[in-house]
């Protein structure tokens, strides 16, 4: 049996899959959510009620994971967005706030992660 196929493996045999994470230095994913449906946020753990729900929902993932906590700093810092969800172990950062701060926030870190830190980065999306 080939590494590749497991469309032959026996009845009763298990296929042993090995997964393994090489991190770079790389932003995966910049997203804008802009007027998100209001479910939206009780989905992913957002409380309206704390005062996230300004709007807009800003998503970063980064690798090394640990450049979510940097992320973050950098976010708060450059304008007022929320911190809703920062995940040092996925890598992933969740922050809210009105359009132009998650944008001025999204631009800070992409911009200081590239050429500070000489990260791959990709390019803000936005729905």
């Amino acid at each position: 049996m080939s590494n590749t196929d497991y469309t032959s493996i026996p009845f009763g045999e298990k296929a042993r899959i090995i997964q393994e994470l090489v991190p770079g230095k790389q932003i995966t994913l910049a997203h804008v959510i802009a007027n998100p449906d209001h479910d939206l946020y009780a989905k992913i753990g957002l409380d309206p009620a704390d005062g996230q729900s300004r709007g807009v929902i800003g998503i970063v993932n980064t690798s090394p994971a640990e450049m979510t906590i940097i992320a973050g700093d950098i976010a708060t810092k450059a304008s007022g967005v929320r911190l809703g969800f920062v995940d040092r172990f996925s890598g992933t950062l969740v922050i809210t706030g009105t359009v132009s701060q998650v944008e001025a926030a999204m631009s800070a870190i992409l911009s200081y992660t590239s050429e500070t830190l000489g990260f791959a980065v990709c390019p803000i999306t936005r729905t």
